[in-house]
């Protein structure tokens, strides 16, 4: 993002992209349990965050691990007795309220909902100074939130790490369990680049008007 700022406080109009996110979450769900997972040192910013933006929407704050599967594994340990757990990136602020339904929705009848888009673009593999085409055909781009029945997802969150656990459906499916896919959101666009913020801003209605600074 070209900024020392971590991405997720970085601001979307006038909230930081974090607090958009998990605003998403609390309007999908009255009674929804959120959990954020931060990593140690930024736990007080965001706390200060919070503090100065008056931003009051219940949620529980975790210390993140080493890799993205011990945070996850922190996070899921400190949700209470839930029925089904959904794993979101911070940075997605623009995920529907209908499809994080249909995605809990789903989860709660077949034990888990992992949101796809299908790949348009063509797509090269590249080794050394070669490159060779790569077959789109049924290749599906990955979103969140993917969630899971919490009795099948608890036991693989307690095995050992691995370079392999790419996501949370990797380690789901690791545990013996079928990923059932459902379709993603076009628009749910995970923020990676400063080119990222001003679509999500496009989006969100806030775009800048030609000849306006």
């Amino acid at each position: 993002m070209q900024s020392e700022l971590p991405k997720q406080f970085m601001l979307l109009l006038d909230s930081p992209i974090l607090m958009h996110t998990l605003e998403r979450f609390a309007m999908a769900y009255e009674d929804l349990e959120i959990v954020l997972v931060l990593p140690e040192d930024q736990i007080p910013f965001w706390k200060n965050l919070c503090a100065q933006m008056d931003f009051d929407i219940p949620h529980t704050v975790v210390q993140g691990g080493a890799t993205r599967y011990l945070s996850v594994q922190n996070g899921i340990r400190a949700c209470g007795d839930c029925k089904v757990v959904g794993i979101h990136d911070g940075v997605r602020p623009l995920v529907t309220l209908e499809l994080i339904k249909a995605c809990y929705e789903q989860a709660a009848e077949k034990g888990s909902a992992l949101p796809v888009v299908r790949v348009t673009q063509s797509l090269r593999r590249v080794k050394d100074d070669q490159s060779e085409v790569v077959d789109r055909t049924g290749m599906m781009a990955v979103q969140t939130p993917q969630c899971f029945a919490m009795d099948k997802l608890r036991p693989c969150y307690e095995a050992k790490d691995n370079a392999a656990f790419t996501d949370d459906a990797t380690v789901f499916e690791q545990g013996g369990h079928v990923v059932h896919l459902i379709d993603g959101e076009e628009t749910n666009l995970k923020i990676t680049t400063p080119e990222d913020l001003l679509i999500a801003e496009a989006l969100m209605g806030g775009g800048k008007k030609k000849g306006k600074r």
